[in-house]
C-alpha cells in the first residue's frame, strides 16, 4: 500500500479506496497509517508520505503555483532563507495557511488573468509548478510579498540572468498601473531605459515608491510620477 501511495504527491481517501477496493477500509486504514505516522495529514482528507513542503506545495490547490521569495530562492536569486512558501491560486480557500513539516505554506487568492509565468518542472520524480524568474519579481510586488527596496537589489544583482524585456512585459500583462510604473523605474534605475514602452501609463495619479512606507518627505519624480520615498 505505501508503495502505490508514495507514486502520489497527495492523495485522499477516494485514491487509498480505488487500490483497497473497499471504501470502509479505506478510512481505517488512513486512520491506522496517519495513526502510525507513516502518512502525513496535510489537510482534512489531504494525506501525503513526503515529508518535502516544497514537493506538495503547488499540489494542494489546483490550479496553483509556487511564486514570491520561494520562486526566487528555487532560482537561485537571492540566499535569503524562507519564512514561507507562497502559492498563486485562484481558488478562494478557507485556510490560507498550511502548516506542514514545520514550514509555513501560504496561499495568495490571484484573478485568473495573474496565472501566467509559471512553468512545470521536475523535483524528486514529480512534477510542480513554480513561477519562472521574471513573473517571480512581478508576483513580489503585485502581491507586495517584498519590498520594492529589496526587489531593486533583486534586479540589479541579477541583471545579467534576467530577462528584462519579459520582466516589464509581464508588468503590462498584469494590468496594474503600479507595478508597471514600479517596474518600468526599476529597470531604468538599473540602466535599462523603458520609459517611452510604458509612457501610456505614466499619466497616472502620483504614487509611492515603497508601498510599505510613508509618502511624507518623500521627492516626486515627474518622469515617472512616482513619490521617492526610499533611497534607492
Amino acid at each position: 500500500m505505501l508503495e502505490e501511495l508514495k507514486k502520489h504527491v497527495i492523495f485522499d481517501r477516494k485514491i487509498v479506496a480505488s487500490i483497497t477496493k473497499d471504501d470502509s477500509y479505506a478510512g481505517l486504514l488512513l486512520h491506522r497509517l496517519k495513526k502510525s505516522g507513516q502518512i502525513m495529514e496535510i489537510e482534512r482528507d489531504r494525506y501525503t508520505v513526503h515529508n518535502d513542503a516544497f514537493l506538495i506545495a503547488s499540489r494542494i490547490s489546483w490550479p496553483s503555483y509556487i511564486s514570491a521569495w520561494s520562486a526566487l530562492r528555487y532560482h537561485n536569486l537571492t540566499e535569503q532563507l524562507l519564512q514561507a512558501i507562497w502559492v498563486v491560486t485562484p481558488r478562494k480557500r478557507r485556510n490560507t495557511l498550511v502548516l506542514f513539516a514545520g514550514t509555513e505554506i501560504r496561499f495568495i487568492t490571484a484573478l485568473p488573468r495573474h496565472l501566467f509565468g509559471y512553468d512545470k518542472v521536475e523535483l524528486r520524480g514529480f512534477e510542480i509548478f513554480v513561477a519562472d524568474p521574471e513573473k517571480s519579481i512581478i508576483d513580489s510586488l503585485l502581491f507586495k510579498k517584498a519590498s520594492v527596496s529589496e526587489v531593486s537589489s533583486l534586479i540589479a544583482n541579477n541583471l545579467r540572468s534576467l530577462r528584462t524585456a519579459k520582466l516589464l512585459d509581464y508588468a503590462i500583462r498584469t494590468g496594474s498601473v503600479p507595478v508597471i510604473k514600479r517596474t518600468g523605474f526599476l529597470l531604468e534605475k538599473a540602466g535599462i531605459p523603458v520609459r517611452k514602452r510604458v509612457a501610456r501609463y505614466l499619466n497616472a495619479p502620483y504614487l509611492p515608491l515603497e508601498y510599505n512606507l510613508p509618502a511624507t518627505e518623500s521627492r516626486s519624480n515627474r518622469d515617472w510620477k512616482i513619490l521617492e520615498n526610499v533611497v534607492l
